[in-house]
């Protein structure tokens, strides 16, 4: 009878390798939140003319109501963390969801763009409460060896609802695609009921039988989590031990590399023109003179593939190589975008324009959804020690959508006087990123969270 009860070789499964059911429902339960913020970003560029159209809007009006998500996402971003501490992940998110079910329904019913501005305002607080909280819950629940991919899963899912966006948009009115974007958020609300709490979370306010229930129920019943659970529970223990119950104890020392990192990665992907080219891409086809239906199209069915890629490629070969890589892939997309509107102030070049801006476009699309993104949000949701993931995580996020209000306001405004010149300075910006993450940014594919936080961490 004993011996039925001790765990052998036959009946023991490795932490590492395990993946459960309940690891892939909590995964796609998540992803919900991931495809809804998806919508949310794509839905600006393809509602354009109409919203114009039937509100009377200007394109100083446009642009508050594009930029708006981003200003509402700063706010979201800066309670998150603290939110997600107070009454965890779970909670968290369906405080995200009532957001975004909020903001689209007052754009759905908007008469004046007060009532659009509200709505985009509302769903941007969703979308800043989701940067935060889904890669961190996503990255505290799945085991070390597909930490990678499900974390990807959020930036496929959220391409996803952007190519979804950019589709439709071409077949419905704004909105009737407006109706399409809340749904993700009420099937999530749904979901959250049968998924488990973050056993990291669990342990950082004391409850250790919780904490071995959710890995029992996370890994499966063949697994021994006992090694696992003993490891979170020292880590926790150790970091209580160090400062970091306050918010201004994040900028010690000891942080300042884990710190570094998280902003410089986010500062630089945001300047590097992602938020701005999905949300007006309607408008950057149109000035180059192709087709704006066709483009859309494309852009976003060409995304979905590469971004299914990137999901494999982040445990496969580390984030360190698929983000560098990826950036020149971006840098080269923006590159050919400023040379193509430069095609365009010389007549005899001016053929070629349209051609090297959608190609440019593309070229983009590509290797962001195939690395950047991913391997970006990865790597925030893996670097922050528990003690301080609250400030710090929600802080990154905050310099992440300040830098994509920043970029996406001025936008229309720079592209109006200087289409080639933004996106020479969107190439300049990308390809920063490269000696960023070569110097700076260290590898964390096949190491368990513990050891990436303290590895960042100066203990002395």
């Amino acid at each position: 009878m004993e011996e039925q009860l001790l765990p052998t070789e036959e009946n023991k499964f490795s932490v590492g390798t395990s993946c459960s059911t309940t690891v892939v429902l909590s995964t796609c339960v998540v992803v919900c939140g991931s495809l809804a913020y998806g919508f949310a970003i794509g839905y600006s560029s393809p509602s354009q003319s109409g919203i114009m159209a039937d509100l009377g809007l200007s394109i100083a009006d446009y642009s508050a109501f594009g930029a708006i998500l981003t200003l509402g996402g700063t706010i979201g971003a800066l309670v998150s963390g603290a939110i997600a501490d107070m009454v965890g992940r779970r909670i968290t998110m369906w405080i995200m969801d009532l957001c975004f079910i909020l903001g689209w329904l007052s754009i759905i019913f908007a008469t004046s763009a007060w009532w659009l501005d509200v709505g985009r305002f509302l769903m941007g607080i969703g979308a800043g409460v989701f940067l935060y909280v889904a890669p961190i819950y996503i990255a505290e629940i799945s085991p070390q060896s597909i930490r990678g991919a499900c974390t990807a899963a959020i930036t496929f899912m959220a391409y996803f609802g952007i190519s979804v966006m950019f589709l439709i948009g071409n077949i419905l009115t704004w909105r009737p695609l407006a109706i399409v974007g809340i749904i993700p958020s009420l099937v999530q609300l749904l979901g959250i009921f049968f998924i488990p709490e973050s056993p990291r979370w669990l342990a950082t306010i004391g409850l250790d039988k919780e904490v071995e229930a959710s890995l029992k129920y996370l890994r499966g019943k063949n697994v021994d989590i006992s090694s696992e659970a003993a490891e979170i529970k020292d880590n926790v223990e150790s970091l209580q031990k160090l400062s970091g119950s306050r918010y201004l104890d994040m900028f010690n020392r000891k942080y300042a590399h884990s710190l570094i990192v998280g902003f410089g990665v986010v500062i630089l992907l945001q300047s590097g023109g992602t938020d701005a080219i999905a949300s007006f891409a309607s408008s950057i086809f149109k000035k180059a003179g192709s087709s704006v239906s066709f483009a859309t199209a494309t852009m976003g069915l060409i995304q979905l593939p590469f971004a299914a890629t990137g999901i494999l490629l982040l445990d496969a070969t580390g984030r360190r190589p698929v983000l560098m890589v990826a950036s020149a892939g971006t840098c080269l997309g923006n590159f050919l975008v400023g040379v193509g509107f430069l095609c365009k102030d010389y007549d005899q070049m001016k053929q070629l324009s349209a051609t090297l801006v959608v190609t440019g476009i593309l070229v983009f699309s590509i290797f962001y959804s195939m690395g950047v993104g991913g391997a970006a949000m990865t790597i925030i949701s893996e670097i922050f020690p528990m003690n301080i993931k609250g400030s710090a995580g929600s802080l990154a996020i905050v310099c992440n959508w300040f830098t994509s209000w920043i970029v996406t306001y001025a936008f229309n405004f720079l592209f109006e006087r200087s289409p080639s010149g933004v996106f020479f300075i969107f190439t300049i910006f990308s390809g920063l990123m490269i000696p960023f993450v070569a110097k700076i940014v260290p590898e964390t594919k096949g190491r368990t969270l513990e050891e990436i936080q303290a590895s960042m961490t100066l203990l002395n």
